[in-house]
């Protein structure tokens, strides 16, 4: 059977005993992505949250990462970049395998813990559509950040 979308855990965290995305209710849209390790981030400070997954998609497809509803709410957390952009050659690049990370904002008062596993995300798969005239033929040669690189 052809692999059309869905989530594995990156060859380094194999057996790390991570737990793949998933619904939790039948009318969930979004899958939980959940934190690789355990860590604290200060009050005021922005900190670069692993997950040791990564996503495969049809190439007119795109997997959008939103923050948790609760994050802000309960944890005072916020995405710094509102909602992440995983492209569909992101997945094993030239660069790295594709792990996705978050980059998280406390802008609380106080330290915030976080726990591995700990469902911090939540991703959507969503197809797209191309403009008129769109020839582009680009290849990805790098990992997080670097389109344009």
């Amino acid at each position: 059977m052809m692999k059309r979308r869905g989530f594995e855990i990156c060859k380094a965290y194999i057996n790390d005993g991570l737990t793949l995305p998933e619904r939790k209710t039948k009318g969930s849209a979004g899958y939980d992505i959940s934190s690789r390790t355990s860590m604290t981030i200060e009050a005021k400070e922005v900190a670069f949250v692993p997950t040791g997954i990564k996503a495969y998609m049809q190439e007119d497809e795109v997997l959008q990462v939103y923050p948790r509803s609760s994050l802000g709410f309960k944890k005072n957390l916020m995405k710094v970049n509102s909602v992440g952009i995983i492209d569909s050659d992101y997945y094993n690049n030239q660069d790295n395998e594709g792990e996705i990370a978050l980059i998280l904002y406390n802008f609380g008062d106080e330290p915030v813990k976080i726990e591995k596993n700990e469902r911090i995300a939540q991703g959507i798969f969503i197809k797209y559509l191309k403009a008129d005239k769109d020839n582009t033929l680009a290849k990805r040669l790098g990992g997080f950040g670097s389109t344009d690189k």
